[in-house]
């Protein structure tokens, strides 16, 4: 057994444990005729997919560092890349733990991100709902328009949706669009799920010791702060617009990204599609891929 298999169900096994079974049984009421339902317990908070890379801190590999001020020095060196933490980093990873359930999902290989987490994260880790890196993303075959040796993984939030792993701790049907975030600093990692279930923060640059984007009046940390008492996230996501734009058909680009669209669209044979939506279009939420706005 693995040991990247061993810790996924010592999680599971730690959220059972924690966890009432109310989480997996219908309540019945108890003796005194009151029900779980009357009980202002307040509503289930929203996942929160974080990415780490770009969003969290920023990597630069030692054949790049001169595109960093030699004034700035790194807050970790893992392997051969120099790592900075952005600015109100523990700060806005406590507050999301607080508002949100959060699972972190990174493109980068396991070792990589094993590495860096526990210096993003810090004591924290052990809440996340789950860690997963490469070999969960959707390997799309493309090169990047901006980097022809960097390939292009999708993070597909049905995987989630459908509990695709045993080792994710929650019961099938518990998350949808109408309840999860993605947020990475990378749009066309979000190519095949539903509209407005992503935001793409600009991605945090280390010579910039200014930024403010994590901070408590930062935009990222005002966004989700409405976003936490929201009614859904497609509807909150759409009225309050931040970061990049998400990839749709007014895309500048939009001809090479349609045609990873159609290559994953072509491979699904599911029932009903309509014509413009991706593979995750099924739940609950249109896919950014026919979008016109």
């Amino acid at each position: 057994m693995s040991e990247r298999t061993s810790r996924a169900r010592l999680k599971m096994a730690r959220y059972e444990s924690d966890e009432s079974d109310d989480d997996y049984e219908v309540d019945k009421g108890d003796d005194c005729g009151v029900s779980l339902e009357k009980l202002n317990i307040g509503p289930r908070k929203k996942l929160l997919v974080l990415n780490m890379g770009g969003l969290l801190l920023h990597r630069v590999h030692r054949s790049n560092k001169a595109s960093i001020k030699k004034s700035r020095k790194c807050d970790l060196i893992s392997g051969n890349f120099q790592v900075f933490k952005r600015p109100f980093c523990d700060d806005f990873v406590k507050f999301c733990f607080e508002k949100f359930e959060v699972g972190l999902w990174s493109s980068a290989m396991w070792w990589n991100v094993d590495n860096v987490l526990k210096f993003a994260i810090g004591t924290l880790r052990p809440k996340l709902l789950f860690t997963w890196d490469q070999g969960e993303c959707t390997e799309t075959g493309f090169k990047a328009l901006e980097n022809r040796e960097k390939p292009i993984f999708l993070k597909e939030l049905k995987k989630l949706w459908d509990k695709d792993k045993f080792s994710l701790p929650w019961p099938k049907g518990r998350y949808s669009s109408s309840n999860t975030l993605l947020i990475d600093d990378t749009p066309n990692k979000s190519l095949l799920n539903p509209s407005n279930t992503a935001i793409f923060p600009h991605q945090y640059d280390a010579n910039d010791t200014n930024d403010k984007t994590l901070g408590p009046n930062g935009e990222l940390r005002l966004f989700l702060e409405g976003l936490a008492d929201a009614e859904d996230v497609p509807t909150y996501v759409k009225e309050h617009p931040i970061g990049q734009p998400e990839i749709t058909s007014m895309h500048p680009d939009w001809k090479f990204y349609s045609k990873i669209i159609d290559k994953f669209r072509n491979q699904s044979s599911s029932p009903g599609r309509k014509d413009g939506s991706s593979t995750a279009g099924t739940n609950d939420g249109s896919s950014s891929a026919g979008r016109k706005d």
